[in-house]
């Protein structure tokens, strides 16, 4: 590996990173739209890309709902150091006479016309360059995973003009993951699908996982908007109680419509602002990732965890209370009808955008 490569992946450990790679345009060849360098920086060459721990300390409350902002601030908090490397490393290849662009953690969407921000797709696919530079690999779900962290990990990265030397992906000989699929029984939301794959060739290495359904579905759960299980005993840390359809085409509207319901609800504690909204986001889900560690038992763990830590009502402060399911219908009806109409029932879009909602409709199924 030539000096200046070494030092680069050298910058990304001392800013923090547990682990960094360097993926090229020849290691990216074949792969996705997303993978296309050009995208940000034209003439560029390489990425770098790093990957930072989350504490996990906080993740058993979380998911046994007895705290919910302490995982909250763990995940914003490393988010926001992920992006906050990217720019510094954006700064420093500047500074030494190449091209950068920087790669934010999230909440920055492609805007081309037929991918615009509404559609959640990334500038650059930052699980994409961690597979193919041996950052992470993939997990059946389709999240990055490490041998020692798990899928408890964040991305970010750097696109430039520097050429940089590639490193090698991951031996798939030591993926951990045994296709268990307890991340997709800590899904609410049925994201995952239980009969097909998704095949991704990046350079010459092929990775697999298993095909998602509408991406709708994580942003209509992850967003908050609802989160109860179809079984009726366990729920997200969201309030909301709106039906989870089987049929990926009942979505886009279901969104829209809880999407202004939410916004109506309580100010609560925390959140944050989302680009792509006016009223706080707050972290109710992303179970698939933080159930998923190397110890399978620890897994099974976690996922009984979440399984028996009841229901959220919302109170009229805004405040979240978890409550067993059976108590759940007593409370609710106890609210006044104006109450109850933020969390149960079918939500339904505004009569002047539904004929929009099903021209859009084709943009967001997923084959």
């Amino acid at each position: 590996m030539d000096e200046f490569s070494k030092i680069v992946l050298d910058y990304a450990g001392l800013e923090g990173s547990i682990r960094a790679g360097i993926a090229t345009i020849d290691t990216l060849t074949g792969g996705p739209t997303s993978t296309d360098l050009s995208y940000v920086l034209p003439g560029a060459k390489s990425a770098v890309v790093f990957s930072f721990a989350m504490d996990q300390s906080a993740i058993p409350d979380y998911l046994g709902k007895k705290n919910r902002r302490g995982y909250e601030k763990e995940y914003y908090n490393v988010n926001s150091i992920s992006s906050g490397v990217a720019v510094k490393m954006q700064g420093f290849l500047r500074e030494r006479g190449h091209q950068a662009a920087a790669l934010a953690a999230n909440d920055v969407y492609r805007t081309d016309p037929e991918l615009g921000p509404n559609r959640l797709y990334p500038p650059v696919s930052l699980r994409y360059l961690a597979a193919a530079s041996g950052v992470a690999t993939f997990g059946w779900s389709g999240n990055m995973i490490d041998e020692k962290h798990g899928a408890c990990i964040i991305l970010g990265g750097v696109v430039t003009t520097a050429e940089l030397t590639p490193t090698a992906p991951l031996n798939q000989d030591d993926n951990y993951c045994d296709g268990c699929r307890i991340c997709s029984a800590a899904c609410t939301s049925r994201l995952m699908n239980h009969d097909k794959m998704t095949e991704v060739t990046l350079g010459d290495h092929t990775f697999s996982y298993s095909a998602r359904r509408t991406y709708l579905r994580c942003a209509y759960v992850c967003g908050g908007y609802t989160g109860l299980h179809k079984s009726g005993k366990w729920s997200t840390w969201s309030p909301g109680r709106f039906p989870i359809p089987e049929q990926d085409e009942e979505f886009l509207e279901l969104l829209v419509g809880a999407g202004q319901l939410s916004g109506e609800r309580p100010v609560g504690e925390g959140g944050r602002y989302h680009s792509l909204m006016n009223h706080k986001l707050y972290t109710t889900c992303g179970n698939c990732q933080i159930v998923c560690v190397p110890d399978k038992e620890e897994r099974k763990r976690r996922l009984n965890l979440l399984k028996n830590s009841g229901v959220v009502l919302q109170n009229a402060d805004g405040s979240l209370e978890p409550i067993a399911a059976e108590d759940a219908e007593k409370r609710l009806s106890a609210m006044t009808e104006e109450q109850r109409r933020l969390y149960t029932g079918r939500p339904e879009a505004p009569e002047e955008m539904k004929p929009l909602l099903a021209d859009a409709l084709k943009h967001f199924i997923v084959n």
